[in-house]
């Protein structure tokens, strides 16, 4: 019986950590997306402004606004840039988090795994039991049988 609380208290561990991995890959997954949608806008803002640029260009525009437009179009590159290598770190740490959840649920799974082998093992030798115990009824035939 000692080794079935012990395991059972395993599993109980093993479920929490699962638990807890599993939202913080919760956890990384949001951020990731946060990032992506940051990711976006700013393309989108480029996009906006290259074009406001070239409308611009179309009725006239003196040399210091186009350099202002330009200057605004490549501080966007940067930050497109930047945005960039946040989601590689992001994607990164997102897989790790994968990683992470995985081999926790492998570690609940063996426990599991443990739990369900032990009980099919009980089950055997209870039947055993019982079947020993027929047996030895029906050996006794009448004669163990109280009138």
């Amino acid at each position: 019986m000692a080794k079935s609380s012990t395991l059972n208290m395993l599993i109980d561990l093993a479920r929490n950590d699962t638990d807890d991995a599993a939202r913080e890959l919760a956890k990384m997954a949001k951020a990731r997306q946060e990032a992506q949608q940051q990711l976006d806008a700013l393309h989108s803002y480029r996009k906006d402004y290259a074009e406001r640029l070239q409308e611009a260009s179309k009725s006239g525009l003196t040399a210091s606004n186009y350099h202002n437009f330009r200057q605004f179009i490549a501080t966007l590159d940067d930050a497109v840039s930047q945005q960039n290598k946040i989601l590689e770190q992001l994607d990164a740490k997102l897989q790790q988090g994968r990683d992470a959840w995985l081999a926790e649920k492998r570690r609940l799974n063996s426990f599991e795994t443990l739990q369900t082998r032990q009980l099919r093992h009980q089950a055997v030798i209870e039947a055993r039991r019982e079947q020993r115990l027929t047996d030895e009824m029906s050996a006794r035939g009448p004669r163990g049988l109280v009138r």
